[in-house]
């Protein structure tokens, strides 16, 4: 695998890493069609845990089969798949090697009634079922996110020994956040900010919007406005910043159910602001095969150029 000079640089910011993890992460970028651009598109199926099974996968059959999704990666040339550790058991001897896969190591469900997740992996699964990364939620704001982020702290100085990526889904909700806030302009920022300071390598948070949530932000950005707050791209943009001014990888959620059009025009301004890229999931497998892959290969075009 010749690696590109644009993934050389980005492994470059990631200074204090050992040639294992730095091989995995450069694995990612130069997988599928965007391989060696920087950029990225990973399927991430990880809401049978979340939201159960018949919420995930009823709309599209297929899907209830771990199966289908290594395929479904694997067709649309996508830069990685992410799952718990039963999904990626289910396919690990077939698609071996066939795509590089993120075992998403903590889960919560639709029946808890706290804003916490459960250990659900190990770096030891992942190093078995030859990941390439760990992907971990934290959630700032919930009455349990310092156990989380303590969780976290040890399971990526782990994986980083072991040689592996960390991912970290930074999604903020709890007590103080009402939905509105949970997307804001000022709360993903500090959502990304805090899982760049975890140590993530590829940080994944939510689209934000042009709400403020805190009075002291709100302070803060009448005094240094963000430029372009009303388009997405210039929203990604001071997400991106806050990321160590750009040089951490940040990838986009899809959200909730959304049309082609709209989808597309989403990893637009991702794009334009200077995002790595989308991780998207219901948005695709909930769909027929094929209406997935035609919906995929557009979104890949649009980081390709």
């Amino acid at each position: 695998m010749q690696i590109t000079r644009k993934v050389r640089d980005i492994l470059s910011w990631y200074e204090s890493d050992n040639p294992g993890t730095k091989a995995n992460l450069a694995r990612i970028l130069m997988e599928g069609r965007l391989g060696g651009t920087g950029r990225m598109v990973i399927l991430p199926v990880d809401q049978g845990f979340e939201h159960g099974p018949a919420r995930s996968f009823a709309p599209n059959p297929d899907a209830y089969d771990p199966r289908y999704h290594f395929q479904l990666a694997v067709e649309a040339r996508l830069n990685a798949y992410a799952a718990p550790l039963g999904m990626i058991e289910a396919g690990a001897a077939t698609y071996a090697g066939a795509i590089p896969t993120i075992l998403k190591v903590n889960s919560s469900n639709s029946l808890s009634t706290t804003k916490d997740q459960a250990i659900t992996g190990s770096v030891s699964d992942a190093l078995r079922l030859g990941c390439s990364a760990i992907g971990f939620t934290i959630y700032p704001g919930s009455e349990y996110q310092f156990e989380m982020m303590e969780e976290l702290r040890e399971m990526a100085e782990e994986a980083k020994a072991a040689g592996l990526a960390v991912v970290v889904w930074s999604y903020p909700r709890g007590p103080m956040l009402d939905k509105t806030g949970e997307t804001a302009l000022d709360i993903c920022a500090y959502a990304a900010h805090m899982a760049a300071l975890m140590g993530a390598h590829i940080i994944k948070v939510k689209p934000p919007t042009e709400a403020i949530s805190l009075d002291a932000a709100k302070k803060t950005y009448e005094k240094n406005p963000v430029a372009d707050i009303g388009t997405l791209a210039g929203r990604i943009h001071h997400v991106v910043q806050a990321c160590f001014g750009g040089r951490r990888l940040v990838v986009f959620s899809g959200g909730e159910a959304g049309t082609s059009e709209s989808l597309i025009e989403m990893a637009r301004g991702i794009h334009q602001g200077g995002g790595n890229g989308s991780i998207i999931g219901r948005n695709t497998f909930q769909r027929p095969k094929a209406e997935a892959l035609k919906l995929l290969s557009d979104i890949v075009e649009v980081y390709r150029r």
